[in-house]
């Protein structure tokens, strides 16, 4: 994946009318997740515009299902709409190096909210990343080669423009290069049908990715070949 620097800044007053009073100074409010797991209660230091959230979950302890006391850090950022309206506005996707009080961390976009009106850019998740622990995200696709079904008459449509792709973020690919140069007439490519190698497809196996379709121009020439036999 391509990377693009971004800086941050702890933000430290919340609420809809803090959020409201940054947004009019040209900033958007960001929440950092994924951070470390740890147990709880927690008696180390957390950083500034950090808190720590409980996670749900069970474990067994002497053949009892009691709480796990587990938590992870979420950190309230903010940063200038200017820097990252080349993050938002592409459909590419990047592995953010993220600078917050002069430490680096890595991170992707996870999420974007938008005012349903003007379209203003009202919140930003993102998901910090590790070199050990798979992340899912939406990768476009990009269909390779000349179908079969298209030189016979028929119409390529490609119904999924993007894939729910797990991998490590380094190994994460900027395209899903799909070739279509076997996909016959009326034929379709599903997910189950992909195989990359350290990469998993989370969405449906049935799910068709494209298709090469009849045209009108197709059926004529099948029902005129079907009758001259």
């Amino acid at each position: 994946m391509k990377t693009f620097k971004l800086s941050a800044e702890p933000r430290m007053a919340l609420g809809k009318k803090a959020t409201k009073a940054l947004r009019k100074e040209g900033l958007v409010p960001v929440v950092l997740n994924g951070g470390e797991v740890v147990d709880l209660p927690y008696s180390g230091s957390v950083e500034e515009g950090t808190k720590l959230v409980e996670l749900p979950g069970k474990k067994i302890v002497d053949g009892k299902r009691e709480d796990s006391k587990k938590g992870i850090f979420s950190t309230d950022l903010v940063v200038k709409l200017a820097d990252v309206r080349k993050l938002i506005y592409t459909p590419d996707i990047f592995v953010i190096e993220l600078t917050i009080n002069g430490k680096e961390k890595k991170a992707v976009l996870k999420d974007l909210q938008f005012h349903p009106v003007t379209d203003e850019v009202l919140h930003i998740d993102l998901l910090e990343v590790y070199d050990n622990k798979p992340v899912v995200m939406e990768v476009p696709v990009k269909i390779e080669g000349h179908a079969a079904g298209v030189k016979a008459g028929g119409k390529l449509t490609l119904s999924m423009k993007k894939l729910k792709v797990k991998a490590i973020y380094s190994q994460m690919p900027e395209r899903i290069v799909v070739n279509v140069d076997n996909l016959e007439l009326g034929r379709s490519l599903k997910v189950g049908e992909l195989h990359y190698e350290g990469l998993e497809l989370i969405n449906a196996k049935e799910a068709v990715v494209c298709a090469v379709k009849l045209t009108r121009a197709a059926r004529g020439a099948q029902a005129a070949a079907a009758a001259g036999k």
